[in-house]
């Protein structure tokens, strides 16, 4: 596996762009286009949440013969909480889109982020749908990234290239999202692309499998998003033997290749979550089950207390026992150790005799990793997450005005 340039676009057969339509106050890209030559298999996973918004309710109606060719998104406007006029504005999106690239419009996915419970500008989104379409290229990847940031401060990108069955295949995604990230199935939105043969029931058994073991182990500030979306194209450009199982070794090596990605992605969300200046990993090992593992990490990584010690460089520990005592998990206080990086804060559930000026220096460190040991089990996860800063509030008492 090597990483490569290029974003989505690197991968054989895949098209992109992100413009200004002016759907944002901001001259800033607000509308990304990516479409594939020919129709490509296809798969995705939505939001739980029961306030759903229109385009992901679109994309689940489109999905059900795992085909697409194209994705059109929009950030400044989320199109939740819209009714039926949100449905006819989402529908209207994937005509307009398919109207311009000469498809059916059944085979145009869409999304949207960003303020909930306004109607979407149809006379922008359609103007930046046909500017879009002309600025497609397969150099336009990092520019796809642009145009889907909310409050992000970057682009989120990875493409890398592995081998499967002696044939290079390319994997490839953007992501977006800061905050209103706590997922239950993906995280805010992310755009997978891959030129690996492989039918729509395996890339979606694929997706649900990495999804669960990145996006879903992602927090950063316990609110699941009425539009969180990922999807996944796969040209079937490469050369590799059809992959027509969840099994066998062609298909573990598009697997590891696909959570590599969307692992480096899930990082790039965590450490620009709104008002962060850390990346935090949360590691739970020797937990009962996978449910008591991420009931326990998920206690830590969303935890204001922890989150705000971790902004302090503050070697608090005790807040860290309180937060996997009231995640509901199955374990004995006494048989926990508590390690920050390689040194240990807590053994068997209490102070380990640990030097605070070295803690403090450790807290201080960018990724911060807080490993949990419950030793009642055999299960391990890693959750990621980010501190709580002073700009977390700001960053939302603004978000509107």
């Amino acid at each position: 596996m090597k990483q490569i340039e290029g974003g989505i676009t690197a991968v054989q057969g895949v098209r992109a762009a992100g413009v200004h339509a002016g759907i944002k106050a901001a001259d800033a890209k607000d509308m990304t286009l990516i479409v594939t030559d020919t129709p490509a298999t296809a798969a995705g996973v939505f939001t739980k949440n029961s306030v759903t918004a229109a385009p992901v309710l679109v994309c689940r109606e489109h999905l059900s013969d795992g085909q697409a060719q194209a994705v059109i998104v929009n950030s400044g406007n989320a199109n939740a909480c819209t009714g039926e006029v949100g449905m006819a504005n989402a529908r209207q999106m994937a005509a307009a889109t398919a109207g311009q690239l000469g498809i059916d419009a059944s085979l145009v996915l869409v999304s949207s982020t960003g303020v909930i419970g306004q109607q979407l500008p149809m006379d922008k989104i359609e103007s930046g749908i046909q500017t879009a379409a002309s600025a497609l290229s397969t150099e336009g990847g990092s520019d796809a990234a642009e145009g889907i940031m909310t409050t992000d401060t970057h682009p989120k990108s990875v493409s890398i290239e592995v081998e499967i069955n002696g044939a290079p295949v390319r994997i490839a995604g953007i992501a977006k999202g800061s905050g209103m990230i706590a997922p239950n199935m993906a995280t805010m939105l992310s755009y997978l692309t891959t030129d690996a043969r492989i039918n729509a029931e395996t890339l979606q058994t694929a997706l649900n499998r990495v999804v669960d073991d990145t996006y879903n182990l992602l927090t950063v500030d316990t609110d699941r998003s009425t539009n969180d979306t990922v999807l996944i194209l796969a040209t079937r450009r490469a050369g590799n033997t059809d992959i027509v199982e969840a099994a066998g070794e062609n298909y573990e090596a598009f697997c590891e290749g696909l959570l590599f990605v969307c692992t480096e992605l899930v990082k790039m969300l965590a450490r620009d979550g709104e008002g962060a200046t850390k990346l935090v990993e949360v590691v739970v090992k020797h937990a009962k089950n996978r449910d008591d593992a991420e009931k326990a990490a998920r206690a830590v990584a969303e935890s204001p207390l922890v989150k705000t010690a971790v902004f302090a460089n503050d070697a608090n520990w005790g807040r860290i026992m309180m937060a996997i005592g009231k995640s509901g998990a199955e374990f004995d206080p006494y048989q926990v150790d508590v390690w920050l990086a390689d040194y240990r804060l807590v053994k068997d559930g209490m102070d380990a005799g640990y030097d605070e000026d070295k803690a403090t220096g450790l807290f201080s460190q960018d990724p911060v990793r807080i490993t949990i040991d419950l030793r009642a089990g055999d299960t391990e996860i890693t959750m990621w997450t980010c501190d709580y800063s002073y700009d977390y509030i700001r960053i939302n008492a603004d978000y509107r005005t």
